[in-house]
């Protein structure tokens, strides 16, 4: 997994923390995270494309979400980042070298690596479709409580 699915999934929890209609820019969220703007840019372009931000143009412009954190999965996250392909992709490696001296029915099951791997995705895929950016959130801040105040206040708004 590329960098951009733990870059996105820290400044969708500042946009969860800010919490307002007021866009961020992108160079603010890259600033804010110590990360460069053009490829920061890029990867919340994906989420754009996926619903998952809103961009909006013009000098005030920038990036919000596009709706309730409560709605967004990190599965959500990892597909507009990563795509949807399978992370595992049997090639059949078994049937060649010296398997390919087998009788042809032996390969008539799957392959048992194919297999034990596509559960661990799943299991992998459920967990992440199970956990949205509010739950992340919610327990960053059962950890440390002042951080939407601070996140906030960084980004110039209103702490209540």
């Amino acid at each position: 997994m590329n960098q951009g699915v733990e870059w996105t999934l820290h400044v969708l929890l500042t946009l969860a923390w800010i919490d307002d209609d007021e866009p961020v820019r992108v160079n603010q969220l890259a600033t804010g995270h110590d990360l460069p703007p053009a490829y920061l840019n890029k990867q919340l372009q994906a989420l754009v494309r996926a619903e998952i931000l809103e961009s909006l143009p013009g000098a005030r412009g920038g990036f919000r979400l596009a709706r309730p954190a409560s709605t967004i999965t990190l599965m959500d996250v990892v597909t507009a980042i990563e795509g949807a392909q399978e992370a595992f992709r049997c090639t059949e490696i078994r049937q060649r070298g010296t398997g390919a001296d087998l009788p042809s029915h032996v390969f008539d099951a799957p392959c048992a690596i194919s297999a034990s791997m596509r559960r661990a995705e799943l299991a992998w895929r459920r967990e992440l479709a199970g956990q949205t950016i509010a739950d992340l959130r919610d327990e960053v801040e059962s950890h440390a409580p002042a951080v939407r105040r601070v996140t906030r206040r960084a980004y110039g708004r209103p702490v209540d």
